[in-house]
């Protein structure tokens, strides 16, 4: 049995909150901080919560050391209000927050990225999920997972309709085999990967997950 310390980022978003919850009920992590904007409600005694400030990085770096971090942080375009806002917290915020971690020593580190995330993407998201993608590889990290889920199942209450739609139609073309590569990923399922990953004893130095390479 493990004892290690769990860092995640994006702990109140869906795939966060799962994450965090499993991390919690798993007797190889001793300790669990979380950073959040926003206040979390869970109370456990393993838990650890920080509400920060993004934008003030520095003052909180030296909370941000344990053994493992995992970012499953994000926001979309209209929720952050524009391109820019959402540049900041999709790219910025996430590696300047992986490169602090870095830097103190943490040495494993998983993110949840996006499925065909591409630093040399026409479209905007998958670019800038690429292009975080590559600046983390540069960090001094001894192992980093990174995973590209397709469209998220995520908590009833967190489904956006453009969402459910999707969800309906790649299920029906996965039914006649169609977009194998693009059926929608429970994000249960998706913590439950990161966590079996992280506490393997045979991770690479660098590996990515999706379903491509039909490991996820």
């Amino acid at each position: 049995m493990k004892k290690l310390h769990a860092l995640v980022l994006g702990a109140s978003g869906a795939t966060g909150q799962v994450l965090v919850k499993l991390l919690l009920e798993d007797s190889n992590f001793c300790k669990v901080s979380v950073f959040t904007r926003k206040t979390l409600t869970v109370e456990h005694q393993k838990l650890e919560k920080h509400k920060i400030d993004f934008s003030e990085f520095e003052k909180y770096k030296s909370l941000i050391t344990g053994d493992i971090l995992f970012s499953a942080f994000g926001t979309t375009r209209k929720d952050a209000g524009s391109k820019d806002q959402q540049y900041l917290i999709d790219y910025t915020y996430q590696f300047e927050f992986a490169k602090m971690a870095s830097e103190n020593g943490v040495q494993h580190y998983a993110l949840v990225s996006s499925t065909g995330a591409n630093d040399k993407s026409f479209f905007f998201y998958p670019k800038i999920k690429g292009a975080l993608e590559k600046s983390i590889k540069m960090l001094p990290f001894k192992t980093i997972q990174i995973f590209q889920p397709p469209t998220l199942i995520r908590q009833p209450e967190l489904m956006r309709a453009v969402e459910k739609s999707a969800i309906k139609i790649f299920n029906r073309l996965n039914r006649i085999g169609l977009f194998k590569s693009q059926k929608p990923l429970d994000v249960g399922d998706l913590a439950k990967k990161m966590i079996f990953e992280a506490l393997s004893e045979n991770r690479e130095s660098i590996t990515t997950y999706n379903r491509k390479n039909k490991n996820i």
